[in-house]
């Protein structure tokens, strides 16, 4: 950010990250999602997919969903939520401050630390009707995080991109709605759903996907399964 303006700023960042801009400056929707958003209509949102440097190494941060939310309750996902009118406008700088914003809300951590450094084309979540456009940071200058609002946000924790790139981490998950698609045993926890699935995709397309086994098959606990069963969609992506 500069001088409270969300802005992007592509250079600067890690060499171990310039395979993960290049990658997010050229897919197109259509390789990242088959659900696009529809011509009207959609919340639009915003979530931040935040890379640092952890001890570890080059690391994600995630959040997990508080449970009593009444949409994608208890699932491990991006920072991120419903655009504000003070965002500014959707299409332009908008889902920017609408991360870092949501971000701070939701962990803690200052956004002026965060150097956003390129965003996804807009993507559609069907069973909230949210156009969610991912945005990518680079962190900079740590802070730490921590839940701010434990009936919003249940955890936050970094997953080192090793663990995520480890083929033994790696799965499909099988929904009962019919719903088949990437999903990653970190952290003691399933990622699955949206955030699985762009997760996905960036590290295919940036190359630092290792082959793993697609044939491998995972189901949702009974917990999880009631979960994401559980009423209408919220305000928050």
């Amino acid at each position: 950010m500069t001088g409270g303006v969300a802005v992007v700023e592509r250079d600067g960042l890690p060499e171990w990250l310039l395979p993960v801009r290049a990658a997010a400056e050229t897919v197109l929707p259509e390789q990242l999602s088959r659900f696009l958003p529809p011509a009207e209509g959609g919340r639009r949102s915003a979530v931040l997919m935040l890379f640092g440097e952890g001890p570890a190494g080059p690391d994600l941060l995630l959040i997990e969903r508080a449970r009593s939310l009444r949409s994608h309750a208890g699932q491990p996902s991006f920072p991120g939520g419903a655009l504000d009118p003070e965002d500014g406008d959707p299409e332009g700088a908008g889902p920017v401050a609408a991360a870092l914003r949501e971000a701070e809300e939701e962990t803690g951590l200052d956004p002026t630390g965060v150097q956003v450094f390129a965003t996804l084309p807009s993507l559609y979540i069907p069973v909230s009707e949210f156009v969610v456009t991912p945005v990518l940071g680079w962190w900079r200058r740590e802070t730490p995080v921590a839940p701010v609002d434990l009936a919003e946000t249940g955890a936050v924790f970094r997953v080192p991109l090793a663990e995520l790139t480890d083929p033994a981490n790696r799965a499909r998950l099988k929904h009962p709605s019919g719903f088949v698609g990437p999903a990653f045993e970190v952290a003691g926890r399933l990622v699955w759903g949206f955030t699985a699935g762009v997760i996905d995709r960036v590290l295919h397309y940036s190359g630092l996907e290792r082959p793993w086994d697609t044939s491998r098959t995972l189901s949702l606990s009974e917990e999880a399964l009631g979960l994401s069963y559980r009423g209408a969609p919220s305000a928050k992506a």
